[in-house]
């Protein structure tokens, strides 16, 4: 079980913030305000797995995630991001939460839509909740937004990745661990055995739960990659069920094996800084490891 956030937490995290803003001073403020946000890095690992049927080999999957439009992430920088993407030539898309810092306050839904539904994938384009894409009474104007663009929310569900020849795997969506409620039994309900799976959640920690199940990888986002790191301190900002896992590849040793990346994001949220934590963009090549 994955503790919610106490009060020395959450006087951590304050002090955290307020030591960034004494320490982002002239120079140093202005490369974390503007020039690391813009500082795109595209990061691309293959995904390996037994399970992998070999007519899979090859498949591209792109993950993007926490842009937070409406805080420092506008509408020009997504659509960069969006020719970026579709660039890539991608098979499947993936977004793993946290669209819009406020929901029910963003004023450039009737921009935003013609954006993500050029967005381009011939296997899907497929997401979940994060917890802003639920604040704010933001829940249906997230799903309706989504699904009015082609992607398929993945909301406690399953569904069928196949090919043409009949092999396939699972992508599987729970809710966000913050503010919504997170169903693993419910999401795993309709997978089939010794077939591969992917499991979405938005939140990292959830890991320790996911790999109490026959779960093979999972994709994350929400830390934000701790957002602004210092020398020796380390991050400063790091939301709770992002503590245990802040950024990069792990393996985790539970009762079944479970490979989590945790996508670091593209926006800012609560503070407008990065500062050694880059924005991301995550390629992954599928592989039969057998």
């Amino acid at each position: 079980m994955i503790k919610k956030q106490t009060r020395r937490t959450f006087l951590k995290r304050i002090m955290g913030s307020f030591l960034t803003v004494l320490g982002l001073s002239s120079g140093g403020y202005f490369y974390a305000n503007r020039i690391e946000p813009s500082l795109l890095e595209i990061n691309e690992l293959e995904m390996n797995h037994p399970l992998i049927p070999k007519s899979f080999e090859g498949i591209k999957i792109v993950q993007f995630s926490d842009t937070h439009l409406g805080f420092q992430y506008d509408l020009a920088q997504f659509k960069k991001l969006v020719n970026k993407i579709n660039n890539l030539n991608p098979d499947i898309i993936l977004f793993t939460g946290d669209l819009m810092d406020e929901p029910n306050k963003y004023s450039k839904l009737n921009d935003l839509v013609p954006l993500l539904d050029q967005l381009h994938a011939p296997l899907g384009k497929y997401c979940i909740y994060g917890n802003h894409d639920h604040g704010g009474y933001g829940s249906e104007i997230y799903r309706n937004i989504m699904e009015s663009t082609n992607f398929k929310v993945l909301l406690n569900q399953s569904t069928a990745i196949k090919l043409k020849d009949g092999s396939r795997f699972y992508l599987i969506g729970i809710d966000d661990a913050m503010l919504g409620n997170p169903d693993l039994p419910l999401a795993l309900k309709n997978v089939q055995n010794n077939h591969f799976n992917l499991l979405l959640s938005h939140a990292p920690d959830l890991a320790e739960a996911a790999s109490r199940y026959p779960i093979h990888w999972q994709l994350s986002g929400h830390s934000h990659g701790g957002q602004v790191k210092l020398p020796i301190l380390g991050a400063l900002i790091i939301p709770p069920f992002a503590q245990m896992y802040p950024e990069g590849l792990y393996t985790i040793e539970g009762k079944y094996p479970l490979t989590l990346y945790v996508n670091r994001g593209l926006g800012t949220t609560r503070l407008p800084f990065r500062f050694m934590a880059k924005p991301e963009l995550t390629i992954f090549t599928l592989k039969s490891s057998r």
